[in-house]
Order: C-alpha cells, then sequence, then structure tokens
C-alpha cells in the first residue's frame, strides 16, 4: 500500500445540476481512500480528495500520485498540495485513458453497478449514494479480479 495513487473526476446528474466526484485509489488492491464530491470540478474538489486519501493513509511520504492532464491536476494549487506532502506526480499521455485505467474502470463500475437508470432525484441523495457505493460496496464488498476476487479492504488485509 502507498507506494502508487491514482486519480480522476468523473460526473453525476444530480436532478437539476452535476455532481463533481474526484476519488483517490492505492493502486495496491484498488482500494479508494480520498473522495470528494462538489457542483464545481475545480482544484479545490481534487485537493480536497487528496488531502482525504493524505490523512487516511497515515500520511505516507514518497507516494507517487497518477492522473490524467485534466486542468484541476495540472494546476498550481494542486501540484503546490503534491509538493506539501511531498508526492511525486506522474501524469498520462495526452488523449490516452489507458494510462489510468484503473481510475476509468472504477467509474464504469459505478455507474453501470450502482447509479440508478433514471439518474437522482438531487445533489443529497447523489452524494449519499456516491458515498455509499464507495465506503459499502466497492471497498469492502465488491471483488476485483486483480485481487483474486478479494475486496480492497480484504486484499490489504491480507498483505
Amino acid at each position: 500500500p502507498n507506494q502508487v495513487w491514482c486519480g480522476d473526476v468523473t460526473y453525476v446528474w444530480a436532478g437539476n445540476k452535476w455532481l463533481y466526484l474526484a476519488a483517490v485509489m492505492d493502486l495496491f488492491a484498488r482500494r479508494i481512500v480520498g473522495w470528494a464530491c462538489s457542483d464545481s470540478p475545480n482544484s479545490d474538489l481534487t485537493c480536497a480528495a487528496l488531502r482525504m486519501a493524505y490523512e487516511s493513509r497515515g500520511r505516507p511520504q514518497n507516494v507517487m500520485f497518477h492522473s490524467d492532464q485534466g486542468c484541476h491536476y495540472t494546476s498550481l494549487q494542486f501540484r503546490q498540495t503534491l509538493w506539501k506532502y511531498q508526492l511525486t506526480q506522474s501524469m498520462s499521455r495526452r488523449g490516452n485513458c489507458w494510462d489510468n485505467a484503473p481510475m476509468e474502470r472504477f467509474f464504469r463500475s459505478f455507474k453501470t453497478e450502482w447509479m440508478p437508470k433514471e439518474c437522482y432525484n438531487n445533489y443529497a441523495e447523489a452524494e449519499r449514494d456516491t458515498l455509499k457505493y464507495i465506503l459499502q460496496h466497492y471497498n469492502t464488498k465488491r471483488g476485483h479480479s486483480y485481487n483474486n476476487y478479494l475486496s480492497p479492504v480484504m486484499m490489504e488485509a491480507a498483505a
């Protein structure tokens, strides 16, 4: 754990506006270790998710953080946050989603396995259900082929 993290942002229709979700995944067991929701996809959102990951994982040093080249990851604010936490930045090749495939797969699983087909009624419902997916399903119950079909929490416990 805490060798390589990756992050990305997705959006969910929440009744009358978008909910943006930034997530940080520890690649060791594919566990989501940080997340944040907002109605704006800016650097505050990605920094909040990174801050949660950093604090929840015991303030690890020398972690590599990988993302795409989105403006919220190339911003001065985000780069300063990485520097403050002594994390190394890595970025995908421009336009190549395969370079961040674990995050893309997480968002695909969320949207196809969990989200209601007819979207959420409001922002609060979307946020509540998103956190429920991460905390009560994805990290704790959902098996991953990468982990020999153990959940991320079970894989980390077995390590």
